[in-house]
């Protein structure tokens, strides 16, 4: 139990069970604060845990901050005890009388401190029980980072909020919100393909465009590597080496959509290219050398032949969808089935027709014989 004597001035650093200052205080769950050998002895004595309303033992809780005080209301009640002369000695009144003036005050303020610091407490609690139930997520968020810094009265460097006072809704508010922004991205990214879809254009291939060892179906939607030379007329058009193809129709301004299936394949290149290209031996896919193209092999994707540019993969990619803005110069790729956009090419300086190009690349004993093929668009994937 304590040791040092109280007045009723003094009550608000007295334990109710031995009416003395705090010695080693303790908390009860219920916000009541005793001394810790006090609380013990009279839980020992009791058959219900009382403090009140209890049917089991509850823990106690360590009260620094009262533990703090009332050390400090300790020593002030010793420093005014010291006052007081002993038997034989005569006081001075002046000093008695100013030595006591400033031992009340310094108790005066630390009263008022502590008041202020009750009553700043008991306002934030009141609004973190109210931030516990609210349904605004992202309000939870911005009220708890202010709510969670300390008041400026005192160091709260070392005081610690528990996890189950808050973690459990923080979590899930965040997750909350996680779900929230993924599903408003969605809705953006269905948007944003749906609204280049709407510039679908109907293309097909040209065979007096495609490389000998390609094979063309007779619709002109489907390409793929055959293996074998084939003897076709001399034609300028035609690529000599690269196994590529364009398309017969071209376009010279405003916007055009096509989509190209690629699914089983290993590699293969796709986009779009101007008029005047190279088609004689050996080409470089470069925007430098009249490509825009996205390149996908050994699993990765690059723009054009610039290893410098990866480009994202998240997911196999099954289809491609190709967007062109000629006024703007953008050309943009997108994962049709995942919704989601691929790569951009901005600032592109285009001044003559523009062609869809395609390239099954080549393929052995098997591996990506897969074709590529034009397929028409459903806003409904």
């Amino acid at each position: 139990m304590a040791s040092a004597n109280t007045s009723g001035s003094d009550v608000i650093f007295s334990c109710s069970i031995c009416l003395d200052v705090f010695n080693s205080p303790v908390s009860t769950p219920c916000g009541h604060n005793y001394c810790r050998t006090c609380i013990t002895k009279f839980w020992d004595e009791q058959v219900k845990y009382k403090c009140p309303l209890f049917n089991t033992r509850p823990d106690l809780r360590i009260n620094t901050l009262l533990s703090e005080l009332a050390g400090q209301f300790r020593t002030s009640v010793r420093v005014k005890e010291q006052l007081y002369v002993k038997p034989g000695e005569v006081p001075c009144d002046v000093c008695t009388e100013e030595r006591l003036k400033s031992t009340e005050k310094q108790a005066e303020g630390l009263i008022k401190e502590l008041e202020q610091e009750i009553e700043d407490l008991t306002n934030r609690s009141l609004e973190v029980k109210q931030l516990l139930h609210t349904n605004d997520h992202l309000h939870f968020l911005q009220a708890f980072r202010s709510l969670k810094d300390p008041p400026p009265t005192r160091d709260w460097t070392t005081v610690e909020v528990r996890p189950p006072s808050y973690v459990g809704t923080l979590r899930r508010s965040l997750d909350q919100l996680e779900e929230t922004l993924n599903m408003e991205m969605k809705k953006l990214r269905d948007a944003e393909l749906k609204r280049v879809q709407q510039y679908e254009v109907d293309v097909t291939l040209d065979p007096d465009t495609a490389h000998p060892n390609l094979i063309l179906s007779d619709d002109g939607k489907q390409v793929h590597y055959g293996g074998v030379v084939k003897k076709l007329p001399d034609n300028p058009k035609r690529f000599t080496q690269c196994v590529c193809v364009l398309t017969r129709q071209s376009f010279s301004s405003g916007r055009f959509y096509f989509e190209v299936q690629v699914k089983d394949k290993t590699a293969w290149d796709l986009g779009v290219a101007r008029e005047s290209i190279n088609r004689i031996g050996q080409i470089t896919l470069s925007p430098e050398r009249g490509y825009w193209t996205i390149k996908f092999n050994n699993g990765g994707l690059v723009f054009g032949c610039n290893t410098s540019v990866r480009v994202p993969l998240r997911a196999e990619l099954q289809k491609v969808g190709v967007f062109v803005d000629y006024d703007e110069g953008l050309v943009s790729f997108y994962d049709v089935e995942a919704r989601v956009h691929i790569y951009s090419a901005t600032c592109c300086s285009f001044s003559e027709p523009l062609y869809p190009f395609l390239s099954p690349c080549l393929h052995k004993e098997g591996t990506n014989s897969a074709p590529l093929i034009l397929s028409p668009v459903n806003q409904t994937d």
